[in-house]
Formats: structure tokens, sequence, C-alpha cells
């Protein structure tokens, strides 16, 4: 099949059944990722041998997870966005090198990422917040092992999701993630429960499920529709890496920032929970820890959602950028923005209304009091601007989309490393434990007030085309 039978329907299909085809396909990929750590999280809480104190371990390895994604999705996502450029602009060639040099670079990258969590496992931990109390280090310890062993696994797949997504098939890129996931949801209750397995039972299952979808990947690579592979494609491609890692960065960027506001959240939460009256004793030194990675990952799965939208929309942002349709990038710039704002609507209402619930998933009734009070507050007030966070999200990812690198970075960064980092370390100052979960939703206030001054100029520059674009036959 030829590239323009294939793709060239991003041209003519209206934007709002284009964002259905792909970003439906793509949050549910992106969804699926983000229950895997959630999964092990459920099951860990409900074992009595485990409860918080495991919880805690998870929360301590998460930020951990989210670095190895980060250097996949720069890899991914700018490999996606090249691609679709240049199959919009009929360059088929550039298209099949990108692809090969991505394959490359992503094992090689993932390979020494795997190793470095090896060799410096205790360090890393630490760095985390993970000695907040012997037990949760213990279970840290053996969980991160097993989790650095599947890095290369969950690298690729991650990787390769968009690559598949730019190639026109969203639907087995969803299939290989769900398919990876419903190993890892089969594998934890046996290994955790009659084979006690522990924290190397859900590590192992989660691995497994990883593995499965990198087999699934590479077996698309071998059939591709669109772009067309050959021996020669599988190069670092020096003269493409800048290119298309460019358009990743901002991917990169956001990951690496939400690893860094991770660190300093886990720290302060550490810190201050000591001087708490409460969590300041040894055997509820965990809880506080335990309970914002719940709220933390409760938050990645709205977020997937988030990203899912736009992440979807960037093989047909690309494809007619590529073409000059900048009225159709517009039209779908605002379709965007629309449903990121309808998700953070819906998740607020979610953890306003029924905190108690959300709870009860995490093994509330086999811990102490103070357990699901402290995570009441949390859900109610870190998770309270999530309409705003989503909206960001969503931009953030668009404005890379369109070539609007420097902008994208720019709020991106804001939101991540200079808010993310001193609000959590400032705020504790005057309200102690409260200020970590004041400090969330200050930042999203804040950013949001950056990203709509962006926006709107984004929105000008992508109208003074739409006239050209009209009179040229565009279904909008």
């Amino acid at each position: 099949m030829s590239e323009q039978r294939a793709n060239a329907f991003l041209l003519t299909e209206k934007p709002g059944r284009l964002m259905r085809r792909y970003a439906v396909p793509c949050v549910i990929s992106l969804l699926v990722a983000a229950l895997y750590n959630i999964v092990d999280q459920v099951f860990i809480a409900n074992a009595d041998y485990l409860g918080s104190f495991g919880n805690a371990a998870n929360t301590v390895v998460f930020p951990l997870t989210v670095a190895a994604l980060a250097v996949a999705v720069m890899i991914g996502d700018g490999a996606c966005a090249f691609v679709s450029i240049c199959l919009g602009a009929k360059r088929e060639e550039d298209a099949g090198r990108a692809v090969g040099s991505a394959v490359v670079l992503c094992l090689t990258l993932s390979l020494a990422l795997a190793a470095a969590y090896l060799l410096f496992r205790d360090p890393i931990l630490t760095a985390f917040g993970g000695r907040v109390n012997q037990e949760t280090f213990a279970c840290a310890r053996e969980y991160f092992f097993w989790i650095a062993l599947g890095v290369p696994f969950y690298m690729f797949g991650q990787a390769m999701n968009p690559i598949i997504r730019s190639d026109g098939s969203p639907r087995f890129a969803m299939a290989a993630t769900v398919a990876g996931a419903l190993t890892n949801l089969a594998l934890d209750p046996l290994f955790i429960y009659p084979l006690r397995m522990g924290m190397t039972g859900a590590a192992v299952a989660t691995v497994a499920g990883q593995a499965l979808t990198a087999g699934l990947s590479v077996w698309y690579l071998c059939h591709m529709k669109a772009v067309r592979l050959s021996g020669e494609c599988f190069g670092l491609q020096a003269d493409l890496l800048p290119k298309y890692l460019a358009l990743g960065l901002t991917s990169l960027l956001s990951q690496l920032s939400l690893v860094v506001s991770m660190a300093a959240v886990q720290n302060m939460c550490a810190k201050y929970g000591a001087l708490d009256p409460v969590f300041g004793r040894e055997d509820l030194a965990q809880i506080p820890l335990a309970v914002l990675g719940i709220v933390m990952k409760f938050f990645q799965i709205v977020i997937s959602i988030a990203v899912g939208l736009a992440a979807g929309c960037i093989p047909v942002v690309g494809y007619n950028m590529g073409a000059g349709r900048k009225d159709r990038v517009r039209r779908l710039f605002t379709l965007l923005l629309a449903a990121e704002a309808i998700v953070g609507g819906a998740a607020l209402l979610i953890v306003e209304a029924f905190p108690h619930r959300l709870i009860a998933l995490f093994g509330a009734a086999n811990e102490s009091g103070y357990y699901a009070a402290f995570a009441v507050k949390c859900f109610r007030v870190y998770l309270c601007a999530m309409p705003l966070a989503t909206v960001n999200k969503g931009a953030f990812i668009y404005l890379q989309a369109v070539g609007k690198a420097k902008e994208s970075v720019a709020i991106s960064m804001l939101r991540e490393v200079v808010l993310g980092v001193a609000l959590p370390i400032l705020l504790p100052l005057v309200f102690a434990l409260d200020g970590l979960l004041y400090s969330f939703p200050a930042a999203d206030i804040l950013t949001f007030i950056a990203a709509a001054v962006i926006i709107r100029r984004i929105y000008r520059e992508l109208g003074s085309d739409s006239a050209l674009g009209a009179q040229e036959g565009a279904i909008v």
C-alpha cells in the first residue's frame, strides 16, 4: 500500500473524526500503561504482609520508571512527529530512516539506563525518600531490582507505540499495550497472594507484561504499512537524530521535570512527615509517602488521558502541517482544548465526591485511621485544579506537534521544574505537611496563566492561513 493511499485521508477527513480515530486508541494505550503501576499498588496494598510499607516502596520506585519513560517518549514522540511530517511532505525515505534510527537509539539507551539503575540502586532509592523507615527501604530494593531488569522491554514498547500510530495503526498500538497490561493484571494476584512472592511478584508480573508489549512491537516493525524499512535504515543516522529528537524534547523534559518534582515532593514528605505529631512515629512514618503515591498515581491516570488526547493528534497535526493546512491544525487545537477541560472536570468531580471509595481500593480497611483521613485530604486538596492541569498538558504536547518547541519547553519547565520544585520546598515552611498538598494546585493555576498567553498567540498564527485553507477545499 502506498503512503498516499494509506494516509491521504488525513487531509480530507473531518478533524473531529480524525481526533476520535487517533486519540481514543492512544488514550487507551497510555491509560493502560499508567495502570501498570497502580495495579501493582492495589494488589500490594491489599496484601496483609505488605500493606502501606509496600505502597510506600512502590511510590519510591515510581519516579524511576517515569525517568525511563521520559527517554522512551522523547524518542517515540519525536520520531512520530518527524515521520508524520515526512509522510505529509512525500519524503518516505527519511521516514524509514527515522524509524530505524529510533529503534537503535532506544535499545542502546535502555540498556545503559538499566545498568545504571542496577549499579547505583541504593543511592538512587535514598534520593527519592526510600529510607523513610527500614521496612520501606527493604521493599523498595526488592521491587526496584526486577523493575530495573525490565527497563529495556518497557522503554522499547513505549517508544514504538507512537511510531506505530504514525504508520497509521493506532489500534494495533493500543492492542499491544492492552495485551501487556492484561498479562500484568492476571499475574499480579497469582504472584502476590497464593505464591506470596511479595514485591518480587509484583515486579515480575509487570515486567512480563512489558516484554509482551515489546514483542508485539517488534512484530509490527516487520509489517509496517506506510513506512518502508530496510537494513540500511537501522543505524543512528546522525543527520536525522537532531531533527526528530528536537521534536521529542518537550516530551523528555516534561517527564524528567516530573521526576525532579516528585523527588522534591517525596523528600519533603519524609522531612515534614517526621516532624508531624502523628506521622513522626516509626510505625506510621510510611503513611504520608504511601498516600501521596496513591494520589499521584490517580493523577497519572487522569493525565494519561490528557496526554493521549494530545499525542493521538500528533500524526494528524504533523501531516497537515507538512501539507501546509494550518486551518485544520487550528480547528483540531480547539477540539483538543475543549476535550482536555472536560476530562479534568470529570476527574475533579470524582475525587471531590468519592475520596473514601478511592482510598478503600488501596487497603484502607487494613490500616490505621490516620491513613484514610490523610488520603481523603490529599485527594481533595492536591487534585483540586485538575481541569487546569489537563489543559496545560494538552497545550504542551500540541505546541510541540506544530513545531513550537521553545514555547512548549518554556511552559513545561515552568510547571514541572520552577513551580513543581520550588513550591513543594517553600510552602511547607509555612504550612508544614499541608504545604505539599497546596503546592500542586498552586503550580497548575500559575502555569495556566502563562499557557493562556502562548495559546492565544499560537491561535493567531494558525489563523493567518485559515482563509487560504478554506479556499483550497478543507473539510472542517
